[in-house]
């Protein structure tokens, strides 16, 4: 059983602060949805735990598995356990899919053994046409390409957490479907999932355990399925307060970052 816990992170970008105090935990076999308007924090959050450059945490913790993620390095928090799933996946020129994996594989101590075999298993279960394997990671795919050769690295690596940022971008309906259905089967092998979205409509394909509402830079409420129906039906305007949501553009860290998505 593994278990990533959040307790009252807070998280500085550029000076301001995007997140205060929030706290969730996240166990193996459970999906946990973060929804929320546009510039609320939630890519904030996921590049925070994963240690991205620019997201400086100002207070909390991030344990995974008892372990403190604050003092690692981003491949050392992959190597402990975490898997994280791109809003807007980054080009690899030169390196494949698979050259990819064989040295994520490696560096954990493990060994690439039938790695082009289980691609293959695993591209045909997420309809990823297999002449793309051998494509520079990510070159010139389009956006539902990215999301299934994600998948793909996700089956492979089978991470302890997944941390998935705008799983429906994207995909079309069917592509949705079939994708979150290998991410469930991941979960019923005890992978845990954190999944970032803004659209009610993912849980529709993707079921959830809990629903985490972030506005403001704070979880606001927490509940089960039922959450996101009732986000369907009314919007985020009762979970926000006069003043305006941070914007995008205002939390854009001072780095030379062309990957930021807000």
């Amino acid at each position: 059983m593994s278990e990533l816990v959040i307790d009252q992170l807070a998280v500085r970008v550029g000076g301001k602060t995007i997140l205060s105090g929030v706290s969730l935990t996240v166990r193996s076999g459970e999906v946990h949805a973060v929804m929320g308007p546009n510039g609320a924090g939630k890519s904030t959050l996921s590049n925070a735990v994963m240690g991205r450059a620019g997201y400086d945490v100002a207070s909390g913790s991030m344990r995974l598995d008892g372990r403190e993620l604050l003092a690692l390095e981003t491949w050392e928090r992959a190597q402990a356990g975490l898997f994280y799933a791109m809003q807007a996946p980054t080009e690899v020129p030169g390196v494949s899919l698979e050259d990819m994996l064989a040295a994520a594989i490696g560096a954990s101590g493990g060994a690439a053994g039938d790695l082009g075999e289980r691609l293959q298993t695993e591209a045909a279960a997420v309809g990823f046409d297999l002449a793309l394997l051998d494509r520079s990671l990510n070159v010139d795919l389009s956006g539902g390409e990215k999301k299934r050769s994600e998948t793909i690295q996700m089956s492979v690596l089978h991470p302890r957490i997944a941390l998935i940022d705008e799983l429906d971008s994207g995909l079309d309906v069917d592509g949705l479907r079939t994708v979150a259905r290998r991410i469930e089967q991941l979960t019923e092998s005890g992978m845990g999932v954190l999944v970032i979205t803004h659209f009610p409509r993912l849980l529709h394909e993707l079921k959830a355990d809990q629903v985490h509402v972030l506005a403001q830079g704070r979880i606001v409420a927490s509940g089960g399925p039922e959450l996101a129906l009732e986000l369907e039906r009314t919007g985020y305007g009762d979970y926000l307060e006069d003043e305006p949501p941070v914007s995008p553009a205002a939390s854009r860290p001072q780095i030379d970052d062309p990957f930021f998505m807000g």
